[in-house]
């Protein structure tokens, strides 16, 4: 017959030893940290220099703060009241014109199927030049927009000027 203690040792003779517990290794968890913070400082550096700061923005008491959209667009609008002439820019880069953004809303389209427009107008703009803009994003395909405002006066842009 056959002996049960004497099959136990043998297969105990063949296994692998008990490993010990594994040490818990940080070097690697920085460099994944590290590469986390050069993103995120990378991808909010990017959205502070779509946005104009000089562009003082319209009032609305009961505005709310965006949910973060991925393919945002940030179409800055200013006014110069002095020749009565506006300007439009989409990260620094200036257009003469309405129609010249709506082939570069159309690029940003195809990439992203959602892609959202922050639009960022002077307060002091003339609703012709807005109107104008509004126009381009519709030609270019794009139905979802937002604009940016400030819930009160102060709210770090000068106030208008008539």
């Amino acid at each position: 017959m056959h002996n049960p203690t004497k099959g136990k040792a043998a297969r105990a003779a063949t296994r692998n030893p008990a490993e010990e517990d594994p040490e818990f290794q940080i070097a690697p968890m920085i460099d994944i940290l590290l590469v986390l913070l050069v993103f995120f400082m990378s991808i909010s550096s990017t959205e502070v220099l779509q946005s104009n700061r000089a562009i003082p923005l319209a009032i609305a008491k009961d505005a709310k703060q965006p949910k973060k959209a991925p393919g945002q667009v940030i179409v800055n609008v200013s006014w110069v009241p002095i020749n009565n002439n506006g300007s439009i820019e989409v990260d620094s880069q200036k257009f003469a014109t309405a129609s010249d953004l709506v082939p570069r809303l159309q690029d940003e389209l195809l990439k992203n199927p959602l892609t959202r427009v922050l639009v960022r107008v002077d307060r002091s703009a003339r609703w012709a030049f807005e109107r104008e803009v509004l126009k381009a994003v519709g030609d270019a395909g794009i139905t979802n927009v937002t604009f940016a405002v400030v819930d009160k006066a102060g709210a770090g842009s000068p106030p208008p000027q008539n």
